[in-house]
């Protein structure tokens, strides 16, 4: 039987720069095995500081702290894909709000307000979507205040670990290295 108290969960570790250099780092990561379920970045800095009791400068401080909050990564089309849907669903409802209305026989007072809801609809869709395109800014220039973009990469092995530090360098990250924490 394994011994519990020694089981770690290895990873490779980088700071980024840029979303681009982010990106392109995670890109290629996929590209080469990698899933994405292996890849994670660090939360907003808010949860963080909150988590730890305490603001910190750099994220250096806290790239290899295993109390460091990290959430799972989501790609940056994703966000994209939850705007769409944002402004789609709420066109959707108001539209629809407004069929209803014309078919309970409403005729040319119920077809203007189908305009009106629909227009409403896209409009509140429009500025959530710019909410959490804000957000999402607002996540990136965060952490880039602190030094940069935190991104670790599971490993299983020596193996996986190679290639993730190489290809984390390739992307221009900086202090890329591998850590162990307890699992």
């Amino acid at each position: 039987m394994e011994d519990s108290s020694k089981a770690e969960i290895r990873e490779a570790v980088g700071i980024f720069d840029s979303e681009k250099q982010l990106q392109a780092a995670i890109d290629d990561l996929l590209s080469h095995g990698f899933n994405r379920a292996e890849i994670s970045v660090l939360a907003p800095v808010s949860a963080v500081e909150e988590k730890l009791g305490h603001r910190f400068k750099s994220v250096a401080e806290i790239e290899d702290d295993p109390e460091a909050m990290s959430k799972a990564y989501v790609p940056v089309e994703t966000i994209g894909d939850a705007e769409g849907a944002v402004i789609g669903s709420l066109l959707y409802v108001g539209a629809f709000a407004g069929i209803v209305l014309v078919a309970s026989g409403g005729a040319l007072a119920a077809a203007l307000a189908a305009l009106a809801l629909g227009g409403t609809g896209t409009a509140v869709g429009v500025a959530l979507a710019r909410f959490i395109k804000q957000h999402h800014a607002d996540y990136i220039a965060d952490q880039l205040e602190k030094g940069g973009l935190l991104l670790w990469v599971r490993t299983w092995d020596q193996k996986d670990e190679a290639k993730a530090v190489e290809l984390l360098s390739a992307h221009s990250a900086h202090d890329v290295h591998i850590h162990a924490l307890p699992a």
